[in-house]
């Protein structure tokens, strides 16, 4: 009779547990993810900015979690948006860099993205802002999961011309669509971070009562910069820091519209960037202070950004958390607490919930890959490591950028031998310590040789077993 007591107490248990993890996600939470461009690490105050005002954002900060050691799958535009979206490194779906506009190619319809993982969960999708994942009708966001769109297909500079040295500056073909009809051409986008926020804040209110997936996407910091008249000349920071005042502000509509329908405490958000500050362009650009280089570039100012996640019925507040992640990782997180289906292809994110509750500071990852160019391998981030392979990579060599809007031209360095750096003490990446680790030196090697193996690498000429390829305006395949 004693051990069929114990029996019964145990599967009460059981059933206990099982009911305790469906009731913590009872009704299905909604997500948010909000996502800068070109913004610079150190671009927040709860990032230690020293002139730029960011109070809605360190609000979030303080109520929800700070990841340090936040990376971007690639420092360039297409590339890191398609590996958020879909959990993948970007050279495995076959995107690098840029699409430009009119681009044969786009982020293929046999990916899954994170709205079409939630959409077939019942939720409401929406983008609003920047989508650069091909402009061809075959490849925008209402092939790709989102039910609503309003935005720009690329990004803000991208008609006629990228503005260069003594260019004139002309806007006038900039598209606004929503969803797959043109609705406006944008000779002056002062208002469009105002306009992105009121659609998300509409779009919120329109689905207050059933799940919802909601990506925001500024177009802003990138150049050229435009802010509204409420913001401008607000900032110790000049126009750059008017303009990351207004995104603050829109977050704070937006965590503002939550707590008004009463779902702030069921809704999980997602703050973060695509990649560092595109330094050549100096007075108009971020910081990514105390890391080395900037946007294109896989050194630690190029792919390591500022992240908060607020999710406040589930996250312990004001923690900050160093474990390393990219956002590869966010896919299967979000599938974790929506308890959605993971896409049937492979990706290469994993689930990193148990770190951001603190359960765990271990990574699921034994390493992250730094891929640029058309798929080079150039780092490598292992435990608290970061390794380079030798590789060309822009820079300014410490000269000043340019200013109000224009670049100045970048020179090249070349690391000519393996490059490895602690950065658990060498944030800036400045001493160089291969030769006095030589085992570390070697284990990463090994690692990066498996990835090889997978994805491949144009700098060792290794052929990947594992590599997909882009979308093609030829093709008509269905989902």
């Amino acid at each position: 009779m004693k051990h069929f007591s114990l029996l019964l107490a145990l599967i009460g248990c059981v059933f206990l547990s099982c009911n305790t993890v469906k009731e913590s996600f009872e009704r299905p939470p909604n997500v948010i993810i909000i996502f800068t461009d070109d913004q610079g690490y150190q671009d927040l105050g709860c990032f230690g900015s020293p002139d730029i005002k960011t109070p809605h954002l360190d609000k979030m900060a303080a109520g929800g979690i700070r990841l340090t050691d936040f990376y971007a799958a690639q420092a360039v535009c297409s590339a890191s948006r398609a590996a958020m979206l879909t959990g993948c490194y970007p050279n495995r779906i076959g995107i690098h860099g840029a699409f430009m506009p009119n681009s044969d190619k786009g982020l293929s319809l046999e990916e899954t993205t994170i709205a079409e993982m939630l959409q077939n969960e019942g939720y409401r999708t929406g983008i609003f802002g920047k989508w650069h994942l091909g402009d061809h009708p075959d490849f925008m966001p209402n092939q790709q999961g989102f039910d609503e769109f309003y935005g720009i297909p690329y990004s803000n500079d991208m008609w006629p011309l990228h503005p260069q040295q003594g260019t004139h500056f002309n806007f006038s073909d900039l598209q606004l669509f929503e969803n797959e009809q043109v609705i406006d051409t944008l000779r002056d986008q002062s208002s469009l971070t105002t306009k992105i926020t009121e659609k998300s804040v509409e779009f919120i209110s329109s689905n207050k009562d059933k799940p919802f997936f909601l990506y925001v996407a500024h177009p802003q910091p990138h150049v050229p910069l435009y802010v509204s008249e409420k913001f401008k000349g607000k900032s110790e920071r000049g126009l750059y820091g008017d303009v990351i005042m207004e995104i603050d502000w829109s977050v704070g509509q937006i965590l503002a519209s939550l707590k008004q329908h009463d779902i702030e405490k069921n809704t999980l958000v997602i703050f973060t960037s695509d990649n560092g500050p595109w330094l050549n362009y100096g007075d108009h650009a971020g910081s990514a202070a105390p890391l080395r280089e900037g946007k294109g570039t896989a050194l630690e100012g190029g792919q390591r950004e500022p992240c908060i996640i607020y999710f406040p019925s589930k996250l312990s507040p004001n923690r900050t958390i160093r474990t390393p992640m990219m956002n590869i990782d966010v896919l299967p997180t979000i599938a974790h607490i929506t308890q959605a289906e993971l896409p049937d292809r492979t990706i290469d994110g994993k689930n990193v919930w148990n770190i951001w509750t603190g359960e765990s500071s271990t990574s699921p990852h034994e390493a992250y890959f730094f891929y640029y160019h058309v798929n080079e391998l150039h780092g490598v981030r292992y435990n608290n490591w970061k390794l380079y392979f030798p590789h060309r990579y822009r820079t300014l060599n410490g000269k000043p950028g340019g200013q109000n809007g224009l670049p100045v031209a970048y020179e090249y360095n070349t690391i000519e031998n393996i490059e490895l750096y602690n950065l658990d003490n060498d944030l800036g990446e400045h001493v160089d310590v291969a030769e006095q680790h030589p085992e570390v030196v070697e284990e990463i090697k090994r690692i990066a040789d498996e990835m090889r193996n997978t994805l491949g690498d144009a700098l060792t000429f290794s052929v990947g077993k594992e590599n997909r390829p882009a979308g093609l305006r030829s093709s008509t395949s269905d989902k």
